[in-house]
């Protein structure tokens, strides 16, 4: 590693209703825009369904059903974002994806002990930039391995 990346994370920016969230960009895959989603029965309530991904069936959650926030419709600037977790891809939807950007180490504290619409689990911390403030999620927490485990075992 450089010096460089060990003083600050290079994340993906992305919007869920008003507020900003990042991920590292070593997990990030690809950003997509909304195709067409099958449904997958009993599946939990906050799994879209799957794509056909250049071949890869890829399952996508709605990461606002996830945080237990109200769904709205998809628009233009609606975006999956593809991650790699547990060894496999999943899609996340999101309002908007429209920026990477470097975060300093210095600027990232923890999270507080209430965050609002997110659980405090999901996050890995909050970077304060400016005027801005961005929640670090923690993929990991945001699907479980028992979650990541029922995509795999799924026959579409």
């Amino acid at each position: 590693m450089t010096e460089g990346n060990e003083q600050e994370i290079k994340a993906i920016v992305f919007q869920l209703r008003e507020e900003e969230y990042a991920v590292s960009v070593t997990q990030v895959r690809g950003i997509e825009r909304v195709e067409h989603i099958t449904r997958v029965p009993q599946t939990a309530s906050f799994v879209k369904g799957v794509i056909n991904l250049r071949g890869v069936i890829t399952p996508i959650i709605d990461l606002k059903k996830r945080f237990s926030m109200e769904a709205t419709e998809f628009t233009d600037s609606t975006r999956i974002i593809i991650v790699y977790i547990d060894g496999m891809e999943v899609g996340l939807i999101v309002d908007a994806a429209y920026d990477v950007i470097d975060i300093p180490h210095d600027a990232i504290e923890p999270p507080p002990e209430v965050i609002g619409t997110v659980d405090v689990d999901y996050v890995d911390g909050v970077a304060k930039l400016d005027s801005r403030l961005l929640m670090l999620l923690n993929l990991e927490k945001v699907l479980s391995n028992k979650e990541i485990k029922d995509f795999q075992s799924v026959e579409v």
